[in-house]
């Protein structure tokens, strides 16, 4: 709209001092010509702008000029929670608001304060998905986040093993953990976390909920993750560790794993040497981190799980004789 794109114009203007027409046209994503003619708008309109000719002219506002529209929308409020986290708020179809409201916020500072932003963007970012992950956010993100805002019901369709399940879904709050974003809503009386990147469909039902006041999703996630991690790690592994393998313990297994062996670690042997017992999701899982490890760890129990790392010895034996 075009009185936006007008505000838009001013903030960009105090923020930053002077602009030219190509840097505005870029800014706005309209053309210069575009531009031209909202100077004129403007400048019909009472706003004191100054067009500056030359090489390293360009338009500013007149005489510290500052406009007093720099009142945020309920949806810019809400963005500024989110404008550290430029990726996954584009993610969640959110670009816009933060965008916007980062424009107001540099427009209400003073001088000497809106280096503040570019300097800390310049030496911090968050890049929070892992390595290998992909980069394209999951098709239903977006619908999600709009229902997440709006305390929309949801009917959801979700892919679960070899099946797909149907659910009404009150959606309390989105979350991302090493590149993978999780929704958390209620499903009747309890509250589920499910995977979007597994949701296949969402379709509002029409009708809002009332969220709970009580309820707290960074608590509710720290619990929920505690959970897990109690869950997966169902098995218990005793080893022996030399100094080097303690030290690579940590690249190898969960960390909530490496702790507990650390707090369970003896005291070293003569050749500095500890006993310890390691927390394991599955004897598989035990066997691969052993293998990683190699000749800076020995199995001590279960016995199968020695038996299988022998047998493993032997082979590397076999092939590097």
């Amino acid at each position: 709209m075009r009185a936006a794109r007008l505000i838009t114009m001013v903030l960009l203007l105090q923020s930053r001092g002077m602009l030219t027409a190509t840097e505005l046209a870029a800014e706005l994503e309209v053309s210069e010509r575009t531009v031209y003619r909202d100077v004129l708008a403007l400048s019909a309109a009472g706003v004191p702008i100054y067009a500056e000719q030359g090489r390293a002219g360009g338009y500013r506002l007149v005489g510290g000029y500052r406009t007093r529209l720099t009142g945020l929308s309920h949806s810019e409020a809400e963005a500024l929670f989110l404008a550290g986290l430029p990726g996954p708020a584009r993610d969640m179809g959110l670009d816009e608001p933060v965008q916007s409201v980062r424009r107001k916020v540099l427009a209400a500072l003073p001088p000497g304060l809106r280096e503040a932003s570019e300097r800390a963007g310049h030496r911090f970012h968050l890049d929070a998905p892992g390595w290998f992950d992909r980069a394209d956010p999951p098709e239903h993100l977006a619908g999600l986040a709009r229902a997440v805002w709006q305390d929309r019901v949801l009917t959801m369709r979700y892919r679960r093993r070899d099946e797909e399940v149907s659910r009404d879904v009150e959606p309390y709050g989105l979350v991302l953990k090493n590149g993978v974003w999780y929704l958390v809503g209620r499903v009747g009386d309890d509250l589920r976390t499910y995977r979007v990147d597994r949701i296949t469909g969402v379709e509002p039902t029409g009708d809002d909920f009332t969220r709970d006041p009580e309820f707290d999703l960074p608590g509710f996630w720290a619990a929920r993750a505690e959970e897990f991690v109690r869950q997966m790690l169902r098995q218990t592994i005793t080893i022996r560790l030399s100094p080097d393998g303690m030290r690579s313990l940590r690249f190898v297994a969960e960390p909530p794993a490496v702790r507990q062996a650390a707090d369970d670690a003896g005291e070293p042997d003569p050749d500095g040497w500890v006993r310890t017992r390691l927390p394991v999701e599955s004897l598989d899982v035990g066997y691969a981190y052993m293998l990683r490890l190699g000749p800076e760890v020995e199995v001590l129990e279960p016995p199968e799980l020695r038996r299988r790392l022998a047998e493993a010895a032997r082979r590397l034996g076999g092939l590097y004789r």
